[in-house]
């Protein structure tokens, strides 16, 4: 079974840094784009950064210059590199696959993570 799992989240001070891991287990052929995702207090889940399987980013003004995104594809694994913490950035991040491709050629659509949950506090 094809899933996400999601880790580094915890408790950071304002200015701190932390490192979101986000590795994609199962009988993986490739992943296309993915992305990491916050969720909004209407519980809405609002794009963070996103990154092609080629390597192409993407990101949320509010995180520029601050979030760095990556990903190994060898490992199946993206990462989230988060600098500069503020208080604002306190979430549930979680991890998405637009789309996942089996080792038996089945595609898996719009997959997602359980969640980590970043809080950012003196």
């Amino acid at each position: 079974q094809v899933q996400l799992v999601e880790s580094g989240g915890g408790l950071v001070q304002p200015g701190g840094s932390l490192r979101l891991s986000c590795a994609a287990s199962g009988n993986i052929f490739s992943i296309n784009a993915m992305g990491w995702y916050r969720q909004t207090p209407r519980k809405q889940r609002d794009l963070v950064a996103s990154i092609t399987s080629d390597g192409s980013t993407d990101y949320a003004d509010s995180v520029k210059g601050r979030f760095t995104i990556s990903r190994e594809n060898a490992n199946n694994t993206m990462y989230l590199q988060m600098n500069s913490l503020k208080p604002e950035d306190t979430s549930v991040y979680y991890c998405n696959a637009d789309s996942i491709r089996t080792a038996t050629m089945d595609v898996l659509f719009d997959v997602w993570g359980q969640g980590t949950r970043v809080t950012v506090s003196s």
